[in-house]
C-alpha cells in the first residue's frame, strides 16, 4: 500500500527535525566553551513534537512555548543565526541578546514566546485564542507546555475559561516524564494529564510524541476541530529528553538503561526509515541534507560568534513602546531582508459577536446538575 505521505513532506520533516537536533549539540558545545550564559534547556529527543506540530498548522497560526524553546522557532522558519546570536546575548538576535535562551520570540513567523515562568505561557495563549475570535479570524493557537507546568493553578484556570469561550486553542503538554529531576508520577495524582480535560468537558487525547507523523496526524485533527468553533484541545505528547534538563544537569535520577532504551525510540532514523522502507526517498538524499544542515549550523555559531555584543545604551531601550510605535522587525534590522510583516486591526472597530455567558445555557446546565428546579 502506497504511502500517504509526499516526499517533499517527509524530507522537510527530517530537514527540520535533524536542524534541531544539530543545533542543540552545537548550544550544549558553545554552553561548555562558556559562549552561553544563564540557565539553557536543550530539546534533543522532542523534535517530533514540534516539527509534526507546526508542519499540520498554518504559517499564520499562532505558537507559544515554555522555556525549552529554542526548537519550536527553527521548526516555524526562523533564522538558525540569530537564534544562536540570541543565545549568545548578541545584538543580532531576535531580541538583541536581551532574552537570551528562555525567551525567543519572532513575530515574523507567529512565535510568541519563550516564557521562562513555568506554565507562564498557558493563559496567554487563551488571550490569544480570544483575539483571534474578537477579530473574526479562523487562525488557531497552539501552546506548548511541560508536564510539570500541568500541576500550576493557572492550567485549570485557564481550561474553565477556554472552554466555556469555544477558544480555538491547542494545549500540548510535552510530557518528558520529568519536572526538572522529579518524575511526574511523583508528584501528580493523575500523571496522564490528557485526562484533565474531562473535568471541563474538553477534547482530551494522547500521542506518541517521538513519532512525528502521529504528532502530525493528531495535531491536524485538532486543528480542523478548533477551526471548526468546537472549542480547545488538550494533548498530551508523550516523549523523552535524551539530556539533563538543563545543559548543566547530569541527570543522575534516573538510570543509563533507560535513557539508551529510550533512545531506541529516536524520531529522526524512525521517520528515514519509514521513508526509506516506502521508497519515497534515498539514503543519500538523506545524507545530503544532513550536510547541508551542519554547514548552516556551523555558520550560524559563526555568524554568532562574530557577532558584536550590544551596546551599554540597549540597556534602557525596548523597555516601553509608545503609543503608535513601529515594530522592530529583526531579520530587516540584521540581515537588511525585506519581510512580510503581521497586521492586525485596531480593535476600535469590533465587537464580541457572540453571547460569552449566555443565560439560557446557563439555566439548562443548573437545572441539568440539579441545581435549580
Amino acid at each position: 500500500m502506497a504511502s500517504k505521505y509526499s516526499k517533499d513532506l517527509l524530507l522537510t520533516m527530517h530537514r527540520k527535525m535533524y536542524l534541531i537536533r544539530r543545533f542543540e549539540e552545537r548550544t550544549d558545545q558553545a554552553y561548555k566553551q562558556q559562549k552561553i550564559a544563564g540557565f539553557c534547556h536543550l530539546y534533543i529527543g522532542q523534535e517530533a513534537v514540534a516539527v509534526g506540530t507546526n508542519e499540520a498548522l498554518r504559517p499564520d497560526d499562532y505558537m507559544l512555548s515554555g522555556y525549552r524553546d529554542h526548537g519550536q522557532p527553527l521548526a516555524r522558519g526562523s533564522d538558525a543565526g540569530m537564534v544562536m546570536a540570541e543565545l549568545f546575548g548578541r545584538g543580532t538576535g531576535y531580541s538583541k541578546g536581551k532574552g537570551g535562551s528562555m525567551h525567543i520570540f519572532d513575530i515574523e513567523h507567529h512565535f510568541y514566546g519563550g516564557y521562562g515562568i513555568v506554565g507562564g505561557q498557558i493563559p496567554l495563549a487563551a488571550g490569544m485564542a480570544f483575539a483571534s475570535r474578537y477579530r473574526n479570524e479562523d487562525r488557531v493557537t497552539v501552546c506548548f507546555f511541560g508536564d510539570a507546568a500541568a500541576n500550576q493553578g493557572a492550567f485549570h484556570e485557564t481550561f474553565n475559561m477556554a472552554v466555556k469561550w469555544k477558544l480555538p486553542v491547542i494545549y500540548i503538554c510535552e510530557n518528558n516524564r520529568y519536572g526538572m529531576g522529579t518524575a511526574i508520577g511523583r508528584v501528580s495524582a493523575e500523571p496522564e494529564i490528557y485526562k484533565r480535560a474531562s473535568a471541563y468537558k474538553m477534547r482530551g487525547e494522547a500521542v506518541d510524541g517521538m513519532d512525528c507523523l502521529k504528532m502530525y496526524e493528531a495535531v491536524k485533527d485538532a486543528v480542523e476541530y478548533c477551526r471548526a468553533g468546537k472549542g480547545p484541545v488538550l494533548m498530551e505528547a508523550n516523549t523523552y529528553r535524551f539530556r539533563g534538563h538543563s545543559v548543566v544537569d547530569p541527570a543522575v535520577y534516573r538510570s543509563k538503561d533507560e535513557v539508551e532504551h529510550e533512545r531506541k525510540n529516536d524520531p529522526i532514523p524512525k521517520l528515514k526509515e519509514y521513508a526509506i522502507k516506502n521508497k519515497l526517498a534515498t539514503e543519500a538524499e538523506f545524507d545530503a541534507i544532513d550536510e547541508e544542515i551542519k554547514a548552516q549550523v556551523d555558520a550560524a555559531v559563526k555568524f554568532a560568534d562574530e557577532s558584536p555584543e550590544p551596546s551599554l545604551e540597549e540597556l534602557w531601550r525596548d523597555t516601553i513602546v509608545e503609543p503608535g510605535e513601529e515594530d522592530v522587525r529583526p531579520r530587516e534590522r540584521v540581515l537588511g531582508t525585506k519581510v512580510k510583516w503581521p497586521s492586525y486591526p485596531s480593535g476600535q472597530e469590533l465587537k464580541v459577536t457572540w453571547d460569552l455567558e449566555p443565560r439560557q445555557q446557563a439555566e439548562r446546565e443548573d437545572k441539568k446538575a440539579g441545581l435549580a428546579r
